[in-house]
């Protein structure tokens, strides 16, 4: 199970957040990266932990609980609404959007806003048009009290609580 998570880590938001980013700054600084100064490189430092936290934190979840990765080729198993999916239903995708946004800012980079804008947009179509769907058919019932009561990009102040009455 490690071993595929790890694989899926690397090939899914390793790509997302670290290998097409490498690549626009890249392509924007072919002769070295520009000078980055303190306070955006400590403040996107800080924002990329907190995406990593979450990101790691879910892929956890998908592991021990889901009994499966987050690549499509080895979905969990069972529907993991604990954790961070108590509060949202997207906090894996919010997380690799944490990533990215410091990325934005600790090298205040136009492109990588623009990656990172075009990732957002690509999930807020994706998910409501194909994943969820799919999600309804794997899951029935359970996903869909689950998606009637936890929004699906902001986050609600208080954890659902399964088989609840909110």
């Amino acid at each position: 199970m490690l071993l595929r998570s790890i694989i899926s880590i690397l090939v899914l938001p390793g790509t997302m957040t670290v290998v097409v980013p490498f690549l626009i700054l890249s392509a924007a600084h072919p002769r070295g990266w520009e000078q980055c100064w303190i306070i955006p490189l400590l403040a996107g430092a800080a924002v990329i932990c907190a995406g990593l936290v979450l990101v790691g934190w879910t892929v956890g979840l998908f592991a021990t609980v889901g009994r499966g990765t987050l690549a499509p080729w080895d979905p969990p198993r069972h529907l993991v609404v604990d954790g961070p999916y108590r509060h949202g239903r997207n906090p894996m995708i919010s997380g690799i959007l944490f990533i990215l946004a410091g990325e934005t800012v600790m090298f205040m980079s136009a492109g990588l806003l623009i990656w990172a804008t075009a990732f957002f947009t690509v999930s807020a179509l994706f998910i409501p048009f194909f994943e969820e769907p799919a999600l309804e058919r794997r899951f029935g019932d359970q996903y869909t009290e689950y998606k009637r009561n936890v929004p699906r990009w902001i986050p609600r102040w208080k954890a659902w609580q399964r088989g609840g009455n909110e």
